[in-house]
């Protein structure tokens, strides 16, 4: 494909945009009930590291929605509420749910990352690049080196039908509409 469909490439950076700003919520609820109800010193400087991560790859995105003059989705505040939602919800579970639910939405968000690569023509190599880019950090990251029993984990939650509850993105069809 040489040139890239223009309301594809909106859409692209549109979700990615609004996901990236999501995880930065997710983070921040986790936060939020680590500063004030669970005592985890550990988990909280992990989740800080792992925020600023995803505060690099929000402001990548943002700086791109602003170059291309794209509108941002409306729905913005409805993903900042459901972030800090299920951020705060799974910290106070404990810091497997946590890490879960970390882990969970970032290998969804991995998957649909590789799936926008075929839809960028020769004429977008850049942001080819850094959503593989992206793909690559979640693979190495620390998500899945503090979670060598990820598989485990994620077994003993199917049990309880948590984890289908908090992959919300496996369960939400996303409209990329402004």
């Amino acid at each position: 494909m040489e040139k890239t469909n223009k309301k594809t490439l909106e859409e692209i950076i549109r979700v990615d945009h609004a996901g990236e700003r999501g995880a930065i919520k997710i983070y921040e609820g986790q936060l939020l009930a680590l500063k004030t109800f669970k005592q985890n010193a550990s988990l909280k400087r992990k989740i800080e590291e792992m925020k600023e991560h995803e505060r690099e790859h929000y402001e990548y995105f943002n700086n791109g929605i602003k170059k291309r003059n794209i509108q941002p989705t409306k729905l913005l505040p409805l993903w900042d509420i459901m972030g800090v939602t299920l951020g705060f919800g799974t910290a106070m579970l404990g810091e497997k749910a946590a890490m879960l639910c970390t882990a969970s939405v970032e290998e969804v968000i991995d998957g649909h990352y590789k799936d926008q690569t075929y839809k960028l023509g020769k004429d977008e190599e850049e942001l080819k690049k850094k959503i593989f880019y992206l793909c690559n950090i979640f693979s190495d990251s620390k998500i899945y080196n503090y979670f060598d029993e990820y598989e485990k984990i994620k077994k003993e939650f199917d049990s309880l039908n948590f984890y289908e509850e908090i992959n919300l993105p496996k369960r939400l069809t996303f409209k990329n509409k402004k």
